[in-house]
């Protein structure tokens, strides 16, 4: 089964390819990682302030030779810098640590807006992050005007729940570009999903593996080990995690799977290839509505309050 390179349309009219290479945690391989991923053929890389990747992504790109127009390049405004005056010096730093004068889209990666301060995670003695009432409509108006000043070709959102999501287009302008959320087979968010396509606006696989990531636990066997996926995927000779992608990709999404491994990051790159409608249509049928991802406790905020996997 031939790879593809799929790319798909924003609201602004760029191409997002829809394989894209996260690089949340594992900080000090993450150079590396990308260099290899870039070499293998992505060219959607995304990252975080609060991933502590950003020097390192810049760095492997710098490295790569490849021209910084052919890589769409994403990362986050962290929590703690949700004040409208801190949004500008926050992609500022971003830009700086990226080597790049502009982004490809920049996204608010929580709604809950954390202390001003130079704390990425401001605490309380019981551990829970110390928020701030700062609204993330007065963030999002912060970040529109960063699309007049050429930083960032396109401003998007993540973790956002259908209500924030409502208040956000009825009190601002720019319509997000993209949404980053937890997204897979066990997942699937149907209605919020499709609800969000109509608004223009293009949906962002996080963890589209579920539960590979240790930090998740193990309360299900694994996503990528589950027989509906491996099944299918021996058709087409790719492996349950390939199967995973190519669910996301057909339904018009972007995916960013993460490895350190240069085998898995190429066969990750190869999970754009095309599903049967009758395999797309199993995999639909696996949906568990199982959340593997939710800071609600730690940042002292309640997300997801009205999307499917809300314990």
């Amino acid at each position: 089964m031939a790879t593809q390179s799929t790319k798909l349309k924003l609201n602004t009219g760029a191409e997002i390819p829809a394989v894209g290479f996260g690089t949340w945690q594992d900080a000090d391989s993450q150079e590396t990682a990308v260099l290899e991923a870039l070499k293998a053929g992505y060219r959607h890389i995304d990252t975080a302030r609060i991933y502590g990747t950003e020097p390192m992504v810049g760095t492997a790109i710098k490295k790569s030779g490849i021209p910084r127009s052919e890589i769409f390049l994403v990362t986050k405004l962290w929590n703690h810098q949700h004040h409208p005056d801190d949004v500008e010096p926050a992609i500022d730093a971003s830009l700086k640590d990226l080597g790049t004068d502009y982004l490809d889209l920049y996204l608010m990666h929580w709604p809950a807006a954390f202390e001003r301060g130079d704390k990425m995670m401001p605490k309380g003695d019981d551990g829970v992050a110390k928020t701030a009432n700062i609204d993330y409509v007065d963030t999002y108006k912060a970040m529109e005007k960063l699309l007049k000043s050429g930083k960032t070709k396109a401003i998007g959102i993540s973790n956002f729940s259908r209500a924030e999501t409502e208040r956000l287009l009825k009190e601002t302008s720019v319509v997000p570009a993209a949404h980053q959320l937890e997204l897979h087979p066990y997942l699937q968010q149907k209605e919020f999903v499709e609800w969000s396509k109509k608004q223009g606006i293009h949906i962002t696989h996080y963890s589209p593996f579920g539960n590979q990531n240790e930090i998740y636990g193990s309360k299900l066997g694994k996503l990528i080990e589950d027989p509906t996926l491996t099944e299918i995927g021996k058709k087409y000779n790719k492996n349950g995690a390939q199967v995973a992608l190519a669910w996301g990709i057909a339904h018009g999404h972007s995916v960013i799977p993460k490895s350190k491994t240069p085998e898995r990051i190429q066969a990750n790159l190869a999970g754009d290839f095309k599903l049967s409608p009758e395999d797309l249509q199993t995999i639909d049928g696996i949906d568990k509505k199982t959340r593997f991802n939710d800071s609600s406790a730690t940042f002292g905020y309640n997300f997801y309050t009205d999307l499917d996997g809300k314990e």
